[in-house]
């Protein structure tokens, strides 16, 4: 024991474990190493070939959407180019209906009725002093004033009570953003968009009104759409001014076929 506590410097169990470390290392593993190369091998193509795929589905959407927003654009000058020559025809034909019909007494009266008509329509462009509102959506972090999901802050039923109180104020003719608001045209949004007459305008929303300025603002800065929007500006920091305006030029509102109901007779 003496000899073997001498020459014998590493315990036994020490050196049985280590030569069964030794042969657990030495023995062949049970999948070969060119398997596990080829499955990661497998697994690298198949994420790279994801990859490649959504960068390829990535880049068609962005190719639709550019074609989409051009075709958009397209109908825009479209409708723009149409809606000058609608403009140009109708003013060739107002002025040929003058010619004809100017040259009798009858014809004068049939002038002023249409007159009448065109005016109660505003079909016809009206000139003179009024009253301008200009609302205006918050800078800065929209977020935080937002009163939508969409983060507007200037709703359409805003929009709306200043143009009704403005009718109510004595105004003859009003404009929204240089919209004219005549018989059909309706104030809403869709999602982000502020809509007038179905075409989209932005902020600042400039709201003239043709009609005799003192009487309008004195009954404007008593109606429940000043109190409304005074509240909006105070809570969402929304822009709200109210000022006389000398002259201003409203352009005519878009021609619409109207309907009335009557009662029908009995069957």
């Amino acid at each position: 024991m003496l000899t073997s506590l001498l020459t014998d410097h590493l315990d036994p169990g020490y050196r049985a474990a280590a030569d069964e470390q030794t042969a657990r290392h030495t023995r062949e593993p049970r999948i070969p190493a060119a398997l596990w190369l080829l499955t990661g091998a497998v697994v690298i193509g198949v994420i790279f070939g994801i990859a490649f795929s959504q960068l390829v589905s990535g880049a068609a959407v962005e190719r639709a959407g550019a074609d989409a927003s051009a075709a958009v654009r397209s109908a825009q000058d479209r409708g723009a180019e149409l809606e000058t020559t609608r403009d140009d025809l109708a003013e060739r034909v107002s002025i040929e209906r003058d010619r004809a019909l100017h040259a009798d007494a009858s014809g004068n009266a049939l002038l002023d009725r249409l007159s009448a008509v065109e005016s109660a329509a505003g079909i016809d462009t009206v000139v003179g002093p009024g009253l301008s509102v200009t609302v205006t959506e918050p800078s800065g972090q929209r977020g935080s004033s937002a009163r939508t999901g969409s983060g507007a802050a200037v709703l359409d039923r805003d929009i709306a009570s200043i143009v009704n109180s403005l009718w109510v104020s004595g105004a003859e003719a009003v404009s929204v953003n240089d919209i004219r608001v005549g018989p059909n045209v309706t104030i809403r949004q869709a999602g982000g968009a502020m809509l007038v007459d179905n075409r989209p305008i932005g902020s600042p929303y400039d709201i003239d009104a043709i009609g005799p300025p003192q009487r309008m603002q004195v009954q404007f800065v008593v109606s429940d759409a000043y109190l409304r929007m005074s509240t909006v500006a105070q809570l969402y920091g929304v822009g709200f001014s109210v000022r006389p305006a000398a002259d201003l030029e409203l352009g005519p509102a878009v021609v619409r076929e109207s309907f009335e109901a009557e009662e029908a007779g009995p069957p």
